[in-house]
């Protein structure tokens, strides 16, 4: 079944299109002209006083598209001047008919084809001098739509060139022209728009790789067709409801042995802020205790920063058997070190039958045990490793991975069991047998160095009130994100990970949880 924040292949929607036509009845032309009134309602909302349009029209259905949205916006009293970049008398089925309508509304394309097209920044120029595309208030990119793989033939890498050139508002239709709508990549140029206006479902190439930087605001219209036969969706969009659903309002009983004990294993010799960030963290997203347990010549200065902190020095991580049968939950990683004693702080910590969120250096211990050829797999953990640790588990490079995180995320469900998030932008949350999720919020701004401790210590706390393991990490990789966009306020630098748990405290009050 279809979902609201559901991400879809091209095939699937071109799957409902079909049944849309086929079985609901709806003739494909019908469809053309409620995709373009759609468009034409989203471009008006987005820029109320733009009065004069371009649309660029490709050759296939999405150029049958502009062709109608040019059409019903000069019916609206708008000035509108259509681009042709495949010669409309070359046009098939409902695309030939839109063009036509177009014509016989007294809209007379300006040419962009033939063999006298030029190519590189001369052809560039050329377009500016006949389109005058840098004068119009919008441009309307209805170049290439869903069945783009690439390469691009190059009157069309020139015509999206010179709408990139043109540096006005673009809405574009269904995709940016140029962008893969399964992969998001950008195999040579794709347009930049400000808005995409998508039809039918969601495009999971909007939403990963490139597909973000150029679709701008994506705004979703049905068109009124069932996409029930569209099956699952290959991912799932993440928003408030998983931390509403994971954290209801507490009870008035509730008392701090109810709310779990996190224990975070870390801190190893001269990286105790790590450790710390994690803990403290912990606490702000509501665990009721957080015991730190960090090699003796670090526990001092955990204690003195930050006093609501139970701490233990670990001086032979064997120590730890009894204690760990305390815990609720345990994350480990975060100031551990690769020595020999954060190879016993890790066995100790998967000795342990709780939930455990495995993180940084304890990705790395495991990462090496794994290319030996021991087994990692942990059904019960928690693993949240960024590109580079990803890579080192699933011995590939760290370009790998980013080339298809989504086969990257796989690989690490595959290989370590258990939840996996799989972290940067756009982060990546999946377990065996579900759809992944992705989340769509963050900024730069996250990146500086102890972020990631933070987030281990969020998913830990939500793991120790209770919350199922992949419940738990969705709402913390969308809180965290969510929470850094709002401290940063715009600023893509410097935030720090220490600015983080007091925005916790405060979207909390916000939302009443």
């Amino acid at each position: 079944m279809p979902t609201p924040d559901g991400l879809y292949l091209a095939a699937q929607v071109r799957a409902c299109d079909r049944h849309a036509i086929d079985v609901q009845g709806v003739a494909g032309y019908t469809l053309m002209e409620r995709a373009a009134a759609a468009a034409l309602r989203r471009l008006r909302a987005a820029w109320p006083v733009a009065r004069e349009l371009a649309v660029v029209c490709g050759g296939g259905n999405n150029g049958g598209d502009g062709y109608v949205l040019a059409r019903l916006a000069q019916c609206e009293g708008l000035r509108v001047e259509v681009f042709a970049v495949v010669d409309p008398a070359a046009l098939q089925g409902d695309a030939a008919r839109a063009a036509a309508d177009c014509r016989n509304a007294g809209l007379i394309p300006h040419s962009l084809h033939g063999p006298q097209a030029m190519h590189g920044p001369q052809a560039m120029h050329e377009l500016g001098k006949k389109a005058g595309l840098d004068s119009f208030d919008v441009i309307v990119d209805a170049v290439l739509g869903i069945g783009y793989s690439g390469p691009l033939r190059k009157d069309i890498a020139r015509a999206i060139g010179a709408i990139r050139a043109a540096g006005r508002p673009v809405l574009a239709l269904d995709v940016p022209s140029g962008l893969n709508a399964d992969t998001g990549l950008v195999s040579d140029v794709a347009v930049r728009a400000d808005v995409t206006v998508t039809f039918i479902a969601q495009k999971l190439g909007l939403w990963i790789n490139a597909g973000p930087a150029h679709a701008g605001a994506v705004l979703l219209e049905n068109l009124g067709v069932d996409t029930t036969v569209a099956g699952a969706p290959v991912l799932e969009r993440m928003s408030e409801s998983c931390l509403r659903a994971a954290l209801p309002r507490r009870s008035r009983e509730a008392h701090k042995g109810s709310a779990g004990h996190v224990m975070v294993l870390g801190g190893g010799p001269g990286m105790a802020g790590a450790a710390r960030l994690a803990a403290e963290a912990a606490l702000s997203a509501g665990a009721g205790r957080v015991t730190v347990c960090a090699a003796p010549e670090s526990v001092a200065a955990i204690t003195a920063a930050a006093p609501e902190l139970m701490t233990r020095a670990v001086e032979d991580p064997r120590e730890l058997h009894s204690l760990l049968a305390s815990a609720d939950v345990i994350a480990i990683g975060p100031g551990l070190g690769r020595s020999a004693w954060a190879e016993a702080m890790v066995d100790a910590a998967l000795a342990a039958t709780c939930p455990s969120v495995i993180d940084a250096d304890a990705l790395n211990v495991l990462a090496r045990r794994r290319q030996g050829g021991v087994s990692i797999r942990r059904s019960h953990c928690i693993w949240t490793p960024h590109p580079g640790e990803a890579g080192r588990l699933l011995q590939i490079d760290t370009a790998a991975v980013q080339s298809d995180r989504l086969a990257a995320l796989q690989g690490l469900i595959e290989c370590c069991g258990g939840t996996v998030v799989l972290k940067g932008a756009g982060t990546l949350v999946g377990e065996g047998g579900s759809v992944p999720s992705i989340c769509e919020w963050g900024t730069p701004a996250l990146a500086v160095a102890g972020t990631g401790d933070v987030l281990t210590g969020v998913i830990a706390a939500l793991c120790a009130q209770g919350v199922a393991a992949p419940q738990a990490a969705r709402a913390a990789v969308w809180w965290h994100a969510v929470a850094g966009e709002r401290r940063s306020a715009g600023a893509t630098r410097g935030l720090r990970a220490g600015d983080l748990p007091p925005q916790f405290m405060q979207m909390l009050r916000d939302g009443a949880y």
